[in-house]
């Protein structure tokens, strides 16, 4: 996003951030809801006590995260914070904890997705464009939400704390307080750093990322 500020100007940069930040959002919040949502039928009641089942972005959204996705597309919500010992079954109920958000972003990046197909079969996306001085606009927002769902789900997929992967990973192998995983969870901040810098995730992501997208929005690949 710096280089489409300073290469096409305050405007291109300025549509490029308002077609996104629907999407991102709409994105974290809903994935921090699900989060909260699971974690309480499971019998967890801390995220309620602190006001995160809500599907309200203010409850979800940290200012410096959504700033930072902007500006150099690595940011972060309000991790919802659970109890797994008030848990029915605490790894059972810890992967489906974590697993919730990255679900929602799939259901919600794949109905926008058909729903846009189905648009372009039907000739609807064309009639729309024709007939609507904002259809471009309002087209690419819808794009980018899908793009964004779905970027967020396989983001969060990578095994590396303090993401969803790595979480569904210990839960599931019953990891957690062994020596390699104290190991990298303490270090998480800095692997962290480490892949953004070396665009890790961009490499291992894109391809993938790109395959979804025109699967479902397109029915091509």
């Amino acid at each position: 996003m710096i280089r489409a500020l300073l290469n096409g100007g305050m405007m291109d940069w300025l549509y490029q951030t308002v077609c996104m930040l629907p999407g991102i959002i709409i994105g974290f919040s809903l994935h921090e809801f699900a989060h909260a949502w699971v974690a309480d039928r499971c019998g967890d009641g801390t995220p309620r006590a602190m006001g995160r089942l809500t599907v309200d972005p203010r409850a979800h959204m940290d200012l410096l995260g959504l700033a930072s996705l902007v500006f150099i597309h690595f940011g972060w919500g309000k991790p919802v914070e659970v109890n797994p010992y008030n848990f029915k079954n605490r790894r059972r109920d810890g992967v489906f904890v974590a697993i919730a958000g990255v679900t929602m972003n799939f259901i919600i990046a794949t109905a926008l997705g058909l729903l846009f197909q189905i648009s372009i079969r039907t000739n609807f996306t064309a009639n729309f464009l024709v007939l609507n001085p904002a259809g471009n606009i309002i087209l690419d927002i819808w794009l980018n939400m899908v793009l964004i769902n779905y970027g967020l789900m396989l983001f969060n997929l990578l095994p590396v704390p303090p993401l969803d992967g790595f979480n569904i990973i210990s839960d599931l192998f019953d990891l957690r307080g062994g020596q390699l995983w104290t190991l990298v969870y303490r270090n998480s901040m800095i692997i962290i750093i480490l892949l953004i810098v070396l665009d890790i995730p961009g490499f291992l992501l894109s391809k993938p990322l790109t395959f979804l997208v025109e699967l479902v929005c397109f029915g091509s690949v």
